[in-house]
C-alpha cells in the first residue's frame, strides 16, 4: 500500500474564487492507476513558499506519506514557488521524472519547456511536482505511473526481487 498526499497550490482555489479541478483529477488517476494507492491527506494552499515548504515537511516527516504530488506553481509567475519550496525541503533530487514529464509534455505543447517542476527525496517521501491543469496533471501522471511502484518500493527499503 502506498499512503499518498496531494496538495494543490493555488491562491485562487485557495481563497474560494476557482475550484480546484487538479487535486481531484490526481486523486481519480492515481486510485484508478496506481495498485495499492491510498491518498490519507488533501489540501488546498496559496502560493506561499513558508507554507508549502511546512506542509511538505509535516506530511513527509510527522505523517510519513510515501508520496506528495503537487500541482500549481510550477510556471514562470512570480507567485510560482512551489518548486523552490520543494528544493528547500528534499535531499535528493530525483530529475529523471521532472524531465520524463517534459520530453513528454513538449510533444503536446511548446509551453511544457517553461515548467521548472522538480522532484525528490525526503527520507523515504517522494515528491513530484505537477503541472496546475487538470488535463496536464493527467498527461503527466501517466509519463510518470509506471516508474513510481518500483520507486516507491526502493525507498520502503524493499530489494527488487522481493
Amino acid at each position: 500500500m502506498s499512503r499518498i498526499g496531494i496538495l494543490t497550490v493555488s491562491d485562487r482555489s485557495y481563497r474560494g474564487e476557482r475550484e480546484d479541478l487538479s487535486g481531484p483529477a490526481i486523486r481519480e488517476v492515481v486510485l484508478e492507476r496506481l495498485e495499492g494507492a491510498q491518498v490519507e491527506l488533501e489540501a488546498v494552499v496559496p502560493d506561499d513558499f513558508d507554507i508549502i515548504r511546512g506542509t511538505l515537511l509535516v506530511w513527509a516527516d510527522e505523517v510519513g506519506l510515501d508520496l506528495i504530488l503537487t500541482t500549481g506553481g510550477t510556471g514562470f509567475a512570480p507567485r510560482d514557488v512551489t518548486p523552490e519550496a520543494t528544493r528547500a525541503v528534499i535531499r535528493r533530487e530525483a530529475p529523471g521524472l521532472a524531465e520524463a514529464m517534459r520530453a513528454a509534455s513538449l510533444r503536446a505543447t511548446p509551453h511544457a519547456m517553461l515548467s521548472r517542476a522538480v522532484a525528490g527525496i525526503r527520507g523515504r517521501t517522494l515528491i513530484v511536482n505537477l503541472p496546475g491543469s487538470p488535463r496536464a496533471v493527467r498527461e503527466n501522471l501517466a509519463v510518470i505511473l509506471p516508474a513510481l511502484p518500483h520507486a516507491l518500493a526502493l525507498l520502503r527499503g524493499e530489494t527488487p526481487d522481493g
